[in-house]
Order: structure tokens, then sequence, then C-alpha cells
């Protein structure tokens, strides 16, 4: 038995077989082959297996996120048929007799560049999925290990670190816990887990080259440890902490279908946290009384271009009709600093947390963020919709957007198209929006405090850097007082105010959010019924 020592993201205890998330990258070079049918038969195997590949990821999309979501994947399909790249292609191994993957290399990026200099911005947007392509087709002819959703037992993940948008394709019902060798506590990772309520380790000095898939392995996530090979008497305990977890979440059941309401009769909206469409799901399990915080940054993750109005539209309106007029809050586009999308194209920047991120990129890239607007006001007609604008730091910024959302109003009123205004509130999550907030009160519905920012902004610490978690302190007393200067600035001006960040969840601090006049708390979806208990038992 082997044990290491971590940091916990997320308490509770996991049995079961480790799969470890290797990311591998194919270096391609330029080889000489004497053989050329040969080769060309290997690429025929290697693209018939991608087109399979293609396939299942759209029967799978299908399944989870509708249609119009799925479709990119069929038009990869139709990319790896194409008679233009596939003569490329062959035409490089015939006439200059080189290797398949050198051949699919350079065509990729022959054709990348083609696209990618064209006018229309549909057929620019095409030179990300032609690189995709072409990078999948070379790890096949790799022979590299495609990992398989369908095929895995549930399995503890083990990997060196998890960005957003490789969390966002995983099958979260095959998922036991998350173990990473980096990762901070308030990473992507860890809100993932504590959304589950799964164990979760992060900083766990394991050598990902050593571990073989299918070992036995034991999460202990309240003591921060974790087991290879773990003894019969370490099942037997840990089995027995599970049986304890599973009778706390039953007593913690019994606050289902309660109003979260003090012993005073002062009323506290408990709202859930997701990401995506499919988290809904952990929303009603927990009994929610809404959506505090709607990440729509993840539609944008884990894909090769912008989705457009239709799909962004069809995904709000489905968790507004699912919500069955339960308020539902949706962040506008929050990309930038740990959350990058390639297909934008924006520059290595030393700073990310303090540079184009969140409305920023909106404010300056208005079709992107029209595009958004005109979906979610579109959606507002089928539901309780408000709109969240995060990263604010002015009252210009505000009229700003305000503006823009007029000319979204104009342009689907001339249109002909059904909208409904929804109500539109803010992130406070900067110093500079705590010190205004009784200015920015008098424009906005509503506030709600991004904790999790706002603790690295005051602290100066980047709260993604693991080195530093000794140093983020949420509980600092600087903290609390900006939710206090914060919450009295909303209320003089009879607007309500929430916490959507992890500091919400914190049980500790329950009832001194409630003595500071807090209107709602938005948490990880597993967090909703303890913190009703919390509110129910206080006086």
């Amino acid at each position: 038995m082997e044990k290491y020592i971590g940091k916990s993201v997320y308490k509770g205890t996991a049995i079961g077989p480790v799969r470890v998330l290797k990311k591998t990258e194919s270096l391609v070079k330029r080889k000489h082959i004497d053989d050329v049918e040969a080769e060309v038969d290997r690429l025929d195997k290697a693209k018939t297996l991608t087109y399979d590949q293609l396939g299942t990821l759209y029967e799978k999309a299908l399944q989870e996120v509708g249609e119009t979501n799925a479709a990119i994947f069929e038009v990869h399909q139709m990319m790896l048929e194409d008679d233009d790249y596939q003569d490329s292609i062959r035409g490089m191994i015939q006439n200059e007799e080189v290797n398949a993957e050198y051949a699919v290399a350079v065509t990729g990026d022959n054709f990348s560049k083609m696209f990618a200099s064209m006018e229309d911005e549909y057929m620019q947007a095409r030179a990300v999925d032609v690189k995709d392509i072409s990078n999948r087709l070379i790890s096949n002819l790799c022979g590299d290990e495609q990992f398989d959703w369908d095929a895995m037992e549930p399995s503890i993940i083990v990997a060196d670190d998890l960005t957003p948008s490789e969390t966002v394709q995983m099958d979260k019902s095959k998922i036991l816990a998350f173990v990473t060798v980096h990762g901070s506590t308030n990473s992507h990772t860890a809100i993932l887990a504590r959304m589950m309520n799964i164990p979760a380790l992060v900083s766990v000095p394991l050598d990902l080259e050593r571990m073989q898939n299918g070992t036995q392995v034991l999460v202990d996530g309240k003591e921060a440890c974790f087991y290879v090979n773990p003894d019969d008497s370490m099942i037997n305990l840990a089995r027995e902490k599970q049986k304890q977890e599973a009778e706390q979440r039953q007593l913690l059941a019994n606050y289902k279908g309660k109003a979260s309401i003090t012993k005073s009769g002062r009323k506290i909206h408990v709202y859930a946290n997701i990401g995506n469409v499919s988290d809904v799901a952990y929303v009603m399990e927990n009994d929610a009384e809404g959506i505090g915080l709607f990440r729509s940054e993840f539609l944008y993750l884990g894909r090769t271009s912008l989705p457009d109005e239709t799909e962004q539209f069809h995904a709000y309106r489905q968790v507004l009709q699912m919500m069955a007029g339960k308020k539902v809050i949706i962040r506008t586009l929050d990309i930038g600093a740990d959350k990058n999308v390639d297909y934008l194209g924006f520059d290595h920047e030393d700073n990310p947390a303090m540079g184009y991120r969140a409305i920023r990129i909106c404010l300056e890239q208005k079709d992107v963020f029209k595009t958004q607007l005109r979906a979610l006001l579109r959606a507002a007609k089928y539901g309780n919709l408000s709109i969240m604008y995060p990263m604010i730091t002015s009252v210009d910024e505000v009229l700003r957007i305000y503006e823009i959302v007029d000319e979204v109003k104009q342009e689907l009123e001339q249109e002909n198209i059904p909208y409904e205004m929804p109500e539109q509130g803010i992130m406070i999550e900067t110093p500079a929006a705590v010190m205004i907030s009784e200015e920015l009160a008098e424009h906005v519905d509503f506030f709600s405090i991004g904790t999790n920012d706002l603790t690295q902004y005051t602290l100066a610490i980047d709260r993604q850097n693991s080195r530093l978690d000794r140093f983020y302190n949420p509980h600092h007393e600087a903290i609390l007082r900006m939710i206090q200067m914060t919450i009295d600035g909303a209320h003089k001006h009879g607007k309500w105010v929430g916490i959507c960040g992890e500091l919400g969840a914190d049980l500790s601090f329950t009832e001194r959010f409630v003595q500071m006049g807090i209107d709602e708390l938005s948490v990880a979806p597993s967090m909703v019924l303890g913190i009703r208990s919390k509110i129910c038992e206080m006086e």
C-alpha cells in the first residue's frame, strides 16, 4: 500500500479503480517511406477510425446537448472526407514519398491558413476545425490511445491537472473522485467536484507514468489522503465512512421541500451554481430554489468555434423551461484568465487574471456580445430569467452595456422576433466595484458578490497558484468588510444582493452573512441542503 498526502477541495470517501488521463502530444517528423501503397492504406484506416470516432461524439452530444450543438461533429466528418483535403494528403505521400503523419500535418496547416485568410467569417471559423480534424487524424496514425468514456467503468480520475475545457467534456456519471498532481483548491476542477458532490484532491505528488489503469485506489477527502492498493482494513474503514456520509445526506434530505427561513422568519433565497444544461439535474436533485449562477462560458469551451445565436437560445430556453418559473441568473460570457478559447486567437498575457477577460472582451467584440444578448432576450420569454454581467469596475461600463442591449432590442423588434427584457444585475468581484457600490446600485437591479475573484484581487493573490494556497484567505476581515459595504450599498437603493462565490457555501459563515443582511446565497448544488439546514436552525 502506498499513501500520498495532497490538499482536499471536497471532502468525502471514494473507493474504486483508477483511470489516468494523460495529455499526449504527437511529435510529427518527416520520414522517407519506401512502400507508398502501404502508407496510403495506413492513412485510409486512420481516416475510417477518425470518422467513426466523430460519429460516436455526434451521437453522445445529440443525447446530452441536442442536435444544434452536436452538428459540429457532422461538419468535421464532412471536412475529413473533403476531396481536396484528402487528395492533398495522398499527393504528398505519393509524390514526395513521405510518411502519412507529416503529410496530414502539412496539409492541415496549409488548409487552416487558407481558411483563416478568407473574408467570410464562417469560412474563417473553419480554420480551427480543419486543424482539429488533422490533429485527431495524426493521433490515430500514431496509435495514441483515445479516451472512451462510454467503455469506462466508474473510476477515480487521476491527472496532472484538468482545464475547464477538459472537464466540460467528461461523462460525469463515470467519475467517483478527482485527484490531480497540480491545481489549486480554487480551480474549476474543485468547483466541478463540489457541484457533483464527489471527493477531490489536488497537489498530490504522484508519478503518473507509474500509475496503472484499473489499480484499486482510495480517496479520503477529509484527511486529504490518496491510497494506492489499500489493504482490507483501510477499505473496511473507508466503507464505514461512506456509510456515515450516506446517513448525513439522508438527514439533509429531510430539508427538501422546506423554505430557507430562520426561526425568526427571515427568508434567505438559496440557489445553485451550474456550468451547463445537464447540471440542472443536480439543481433539482438537491431542491435548490433557483439558479443563482449559470456560467454561460462553458457553452464556449471544449469546442472549435463560437456557439451561434440559435445554439445559445436553445440552451438558455431549455434551462428556463426545466426550472419552470424559478429564477435563473445567467452570467454573460466570462472567458479569459484560466478559461481560454483558442479559436478567438487571444495573445499571451503575463497576467491574464487582470487582463483581457469577461466584460472587457464583450465590450470590445460587440458581435460576440450581441449574439449572446439576442439569445438571452429571446429565451427570457420562456421563464424567470435574470442577466448578470461580470468584472464590472465602473458605472460607464454599465451604461455602455445598456446601449448595446438597446441596440439588440431594436434589432429584434425590426426583425419581428419575440423577446422579453429581463432583470439585469452585475457581479461585484473587484475592490473598485465595492467602493462605488452605492453608485452602481442606482443603475442595476441586483448585485451578486463573486468572492473568489474579490478575494484574489483584494489580497493580490493568484487563486490558481497552488504555492499561494496558505496565503489565500477568503475569511480575511477585509473581504468580510467589503461584503458588508456591498450589501449596504445595494440596500440603500432598494436592490437585493447575493453571494455566488465559494465563500457562500462556507457553513461557518452562514449566520454572519444573514446578520449582514444578505438576501441570497448561490452555492454548488451539493451544498444547498446544508446551507438550508443552517438557516432553518438560526434564531
